[in-house]
């Protein structure tokens, strides 16, 4: 009775706050069957019955719902303490517990001091991205979680990294946390403390990851894992348990991996699928040949990219203008041609506006290309990358290069998740490509053989799908995705006798 009032208030709470304001602040439910599936497992790996309940990110309260409904005689809920920041979550949560005798407390847990310790930690905490969060903020929680665990951070780290750091000093000694996180710090840098905290400070026990293909948030593009972990410091080369789809108790496939052997590897979302990586023969990579580059941010593609007739017909100087390719998804061809200019051979044609000159110059000079900035100083020179810039239309700088590729995708059939795509043209590329720009002796051989751009391009087509996968990233919904630093790591062997480097 009590969680379907509960599962009730959540509903209408999500419904009546706006979606983009849950985004930022990183509130995204658990659903009750995933909370009672996680409480049924970490009961079972407590060395007590009594049972000492901590929950940082409270919410309505549905892992407090698990607990009191699968709990029964072999079980006793000693204390409970709930932490929640948000004053509606919070009022909702005190009008469905307070007479069950859990501590209900209105704040934010980064500023909360632990009244005790406690044994059992479920939590799903707020998946914050660090753009979200103030630089007073920022360095509040570096001094704090170096002062506790001697651990510090990137400032690139989500919130629910600092979470896992920040309730260390809850924690009774061997007390069990299952915390539901974005599998995502397995494979990014900033990741790379929080493994280090889970291999080093405290007991790994496993990570059960969900299918990324099946989220397990309806409102959330994000791929989801469970850590487990016992606070406890193991010295010995353990096993940890990585587990994959399904459930808990009947997950679709699973490996036991070495501690030794996760110190090693950077890219722990390739288990349990994959097996270990052993040191490769071949080294070469495309970070021998390229220099990796994400394309470059405008601030505001709508207002800074125009077709060719909606310049003609603003009256704008072309001169301000240099070719710019659509983004992937609207780029119907991985061969892109040119004509005589520079320009393009697609439907339609996009320019980027890149104009360098003062705005006295081209008020005095330029004024059709003066008003168009000025219909964008209400909006677009107020944007985050606008405003912080010298000028808020100058353009960051790219130079067009015969390599892209979309950095993500979903894969169909057999076919790698990204493209890679030839550019014939003096064309530009935003964000949504990385660049890959040939190293000198690289450069070099294409000068001696021009031809040799599409003996490359072919090559780089024929990397085999997991090999960019491995180095890569997944999201929920099964979106891959490669960073610069990931690309640059991909195995192309071929290329060296291909191009006779």
């Amino acid at each position: 009775m009590m969680e379907q009032s509960r599962a009730n208030k959540q509903e209408m709470i999500d419904k009546q706050e706006d979606i983009e304001k849950r985004r930022r602040f990183g509130q995204f439910s658990t659903p009750y069957e995933l909370a009672k599936e996680m409480v049924s497992f970490g009961l079972g790996l407590l060395d007590t019955d009594e049972v000492t309940f901590l929950e940082p990110c409270l919410g309505s309260g549905a892992f407090y719902s698990a607990l009191l409904n699968v709990t029964d005689d072999d079980y006793t809920v000693k204390f409970a303490t709930g932490i929640e920041i948000d004053p509606v979550y919070y009022s909702c949560a005190k009008s469905l517990w307070s007479d069950t005798g859990i501590n209900i407390i209105n704040d934010n847990f980064a500023k909360v001091e632990p009244d005790r310790k406690y044994n059992f930690v479920l939590t799903n905490p707020p998946y914050v991205r660090h753009h979200y969060i103030s630089q007073d903020d920022k360095i509040h929680l570096a001094e704090t979680e170096k002062m506790e665990t001697e651990i510090a951070l990137s400032g690139l780290a989500g919130l629910y990294c600092h979470f896992i750091l920040l309730a260390n000093k809850w924690l009774a000694s061997n007390a069990i946390c299952g915390w539901l996180v974005p599998s995502e710090f397995m494979d990014v840098n900033y990741g790379s403390v929080i493994k280090d905290y889970l291999l080093n400070h405290v007991h790994l026990l496993r990570i059960h990851r969900y299918d990324p293909d099946n989220s397990m948030f309806s409102d959330a593009l994000v791929s989801s894992c469970v850590i487990w972990f016992k606070n406890e410091v193991v010295t010995y080369d353990y096993e940890v348990a990585f587990t994959f789809s399904g459930t808990h108790e009947k997950p679709i496939q699973k490996k036991q991996v070495k501690k030794s052997e996760l110190l090693k590897e950077c890219k722990w979302t390739r288990f349990p699928e994959k097996e270990i990586r052993r040191e490769k023969t071949n080294g070469v990579t495309l970070g021998d040949f390229f220099e990796i580059k994400r394309g470059l941010a405008t601030g505001d593609n709508n207002f800074f990219i125009l077709e060719r007739e909606k310049i003609s017909e603003l009256g704008m100087d072309m001169s301000f203008f240099k070719p710019i390719l659509p983004s992937p998804r609207y780029l119907k061809t991985d061969f892109v041609s040119s004509d005589k200019d520079g320009i393009p051979q697609i439907e339609p044609q996009y320019f980027l506006l890149d104009c360098e000159l003062s705005e006295q110059e081209i008020e005095k000079n330029y004024p059709a290309t003066w008003d168009y900035l000025q219909s964008g100083v209400n909006k677009t020179s107020k944007k985050y990358l606008c405003k912080n810039r010298k000028k808020w239309y100058w353009q960051e700088q790219r130079e067009s290069t015969y390599f892209l590729c979309s950095y993500m995708g979903r894969s169909k059939d057999n076919r790698s998740p990204i493209r890679f795509i030839l550019n014939l043209s003096d064309a530009v590329a935003t964000n949504s490509y990385l660049m890959l720009y040939p190293k000198e002796h690289l450069q070099q051989a294409i000068s001696e053989n021009p031809h040799s751009v599409y003996k490359i391009w072919e090559m780089l087509k024929s990397i085999r799908k997991n090999e960019i996968e491995e180095e890569g990233r997944v999201y929920g919904g099964g979106l891959k995705k490669i960073e610069p630093k990931e690309l640059a790591k991909v195995s192309c062997g071929d290329l060296v006798d291909l191009c006779a480097v």
